[in-house]
């Protein structure tokens, strides 16, 4: 998505919960449960999300932290973050 690591943690997230899978080849799935998202998402994402039949709840959770680090392939430079949402700091040495 063209993101760097930091941009990465900060960006809007998502959860999909409380939908059954269809068992039969062929069959489809009858409820299409919750789609939890974040305030950051745009409004026309949210309004084409429901607009494809999605039911859509605008929510502060339940999402998990994130602290990454990754290593440039071409540069061998490490980069680290660490999300604005939660306590915790990326550090290296």
């Amino acid at each position: 998505f063209g993101m760097n690591v930091q941009e990465a943690g900060d960006a809007a997230r998502f959860n999909h919960s409380g939908s059954t899978q269809p068992f039969i080849v062929g069959s489809t799935m009858t409820d299409g449960g919750l789609l939890q998202l974040e305030s950051g998402v745009p409004p026309e994402v949210v309004a084409e999300l429901e607009r494809r039949g999605h039911k859509v709840k605008i929510t502060k959770g339940p999402f998990g932290g994130y602290q990454a680090i990754r290593r440039d392939p071409k540069t061998g430079v490490y980069r680290g973050a660490s999300e604005m949402r939660k306590d915790g700091e990326a550090i290296g040495y």
